[in-house]
């Protein structure tokens, strides 16, 4: 059940927050743009407005399982879809999503006003929120994916030094990884070979094929694969003693928008309801959970 008083509270904050960031005083236009009713009017009310006009939240997103499926006619489905679907309702606007190769093209395609957010899986850090606000929704940790029939031997992270793993380019995993090939040299060992590419898919192709021996990804990523096919995939996690930390994933939307704090309660408002909840238990993910969303976690640590 819902506690009036609290939401009322978190709106204003989400309100005052939003106009002051975004600088923008006009009232919203009843022009016909919006494309949805919003179930949080207030919200809506403190979204920029242009994204008022348009009626549409504009979404970059990579070819990345269980964050985004993108099937053969181009519709797509996850993690991702599921939680843009549900703030959508919360802001009383259509999501729509533009996909793009790698997260630098999404980065690079937000501070050109070409798309208003993008969901990760990025982690949040205080260089990047210089530029951008992020909205921490769930930690993640590394994991390596292995086929069941493979020869190389690979029992446990540090089994992959010396071994070839194909990565996401500048993504999180990749500088795991890094940190987990200073470990391996630490020991005596050869670091691991990293094979940076484009997108999960194209990890996975490579390990399948025989170019790489792991494919590294989110744990959150390696519980989807694994448990879709079980027979023929396993994973290893990597540990804080080869060099693993738990890092904050969020959704990024560029800092002079005016969208981090309404999308922030926004989040608050699917936390506070139970459809977080109910979405992250769907796909298997409560091991990676956050308690609230976090504005700007990266910075507040500093």
């Amino acid at each position: 059940m819902r506690h009036p008083a609290r939401r009322h509270r978190l709106l204003g904050i989400a309100i005052a927050a939003a106009l002051t960031t975004a600088g923008c005083g006009a009232a919203a236009q009843d022009d016909g743009a919006e494309q949805t009713q919003s179930s949080v009017p207030a919200l809506h009310d403190a979204l920029p407005q242009s994204v008022k006009d348009s009626g549409v939240l504009r979404f970059a997103g990579d070819s990345h399982p269980p964050y985004r499926t993108v099937g053969a006619d181009g519709s797509i489905t996850g993690i991702d879809k599921d939680f843009q679907d549900a703030l959508g309702d919360v802001l009383g606007v259509r999501p729509e999503t533009s996909i793009v190769n790698n997260l630098p093209a999404a980065l690079q395609g937000m501070l050109s006003g070409r798309y208003d957010a993008f969901n990760g899986p990025v982690k949040a850090t205080a260089e990047r929120e210089r530029q951008f606000d992020t909205i921490t929704w769930m930690t993640t940790r590394t994991s390596y994916v292995v086929p069941t029939d493979s020869n190389a031997g690979i029992d446990d992270a540090e089994d992959l030094c010396g071994k070839r793993v194909a990565v996401v380019k500048a993504s999180v995993v990749e500088e795991q990884l890094a940190k987990l090939s200073e470990f391996c040299t630490g020991s005596g060992r050869r670091p691991a070979q990293t094979i940076g590419l484009d997108d999960t898919n194209a990890t996975m192709l490579a390990t399948r094929s025989g170019r790489a021996d792991a494919a590294g990804m989110t744990q959150a990523a390696a519980i989807d694969v694994t448990r879709a096919q079980k027979d023929t995939y396993t994973y290893v996690t990597q540990t804080e003693a080869q060099g693993a930390t738990a890092d904050n994933l969020a959704l990024f939307v560029p800092k002079d928008s005016g969208l981090g704090p309404v999308l922030h309660q926004a989040f608050q408002e699917l936390f506070d309801s139970g459809e977080y909840r109910r979405i992250m238990e769907q796909w298997g993910l409560t091991e990676v959970m956050v308690e609230k969303p976090l504005l700007n976690v990266a910075s507040a640590q500093r």
